[in-house]
């Protein structure tokens, strides 16, 4: 692919939770399509994994160690992609964790590190984002949600109820923004053969499930529509039926 087939070619791109599973392919997707990519996620290893892969094919990337659930970690993030890149162009926010269990099984403070990450992560770096996008007048935001949100599975409460949070604050969000230049996308994701699923025991089949380069086209077409043009909720399932 040359440069001038790249879409994103001369974007910035940060993409949380891009140290393994879904924003990992979703980095390596807007690297390969000529976006200079900031990586944020805990881990300071997997970081410089992915980093290293974009780099040597000739991308750009920059390993920022972030968690989402620290306000000023978040925005340090942003900071330095702006620093190292001079602009910022597109926010997927694909940090997540999830926790299963009945309600009646379970504690509230079970349930503080989803609401914290899956959540509240989420808006804080919308908000974070926000101001160098609606300066330039431009920016793509996508944020990352779950089937969950919308068909409601036993066990799930906790989970379900940060994802259909993520959809309800990007729809609103959009309309805040829609005319700054600034658009906000939901991908609402079946089943993904991530890592989540090592702590899961007898969870569903993994073979039938979406892959993580799955998501990743999905969101490389959600970002990479022309400026005039928006696509605001993806679901992405499964083809075998499996959610």
């Amino acid at each position: 692919m040359t440069a001038a087939e790249r879409a994103l070619e001369g974007q910035v791109a940060l993409v949380t939770g891009a140290g393994r599973g879904i924003g990992r392919a979703i980095a390596l997707a807007l690297a390969a399509q000529g976006a200079a990519v900031a990586l944020a996620a805990r881990t300071r290893q997997q970081l410089a994994e992915v980093a290293a892969e974009i780099r040597e094919h000739g991308g750009r990337a920059l390993a920022v160690p972030t968690d989402v659930t620290q306000d000023a970690a978040v925005e340090a993030a942003v900071e330095q992609t702006i620093a190292e890149f001079g602009r910022l162009d597109v926010l997927v926010t694909a940090a997540g964790t999830a926790s299963f269990g009945p309600v009646t099984g379970t504690k509230p403070d079970d349930w503080d590190t989803m609401l914290a990450v899956n959540l509240r992560g989420v808006m804080v770096c919308c908000r974070a984002v926000l101001p160098v996008m609606v300066h330039q007048r431009r920016g793509t935001i996508l944020n990352v949600s779950s089937v969950a949100a919308q068909r409601f599975i036993p066990g799930s409460a906790a989970y379900a109820a940060t994802k259909a949070g993520v959809v309800v604050w990007s729809r609103v969000l959009r309309e805040e923004v829609r005319a700054e230049g600034v658009r906000v996308g939901v991908l609402v994701l079946g089943a993904v053969d991530t890592p989540l699923w090592d702590a899961v025991p007898q969870g569903p089949d993994r073979s039938r499930m979406l892959r993580p380069e799955d998501v990743a086209r999905a969101a490389v077409l959600m970002v990479t529509l022309p400026p005039g043009a928006a696509l605001e909720d993806l679901t992405l399932l499964p083809a075998g039926g499996i959610l």
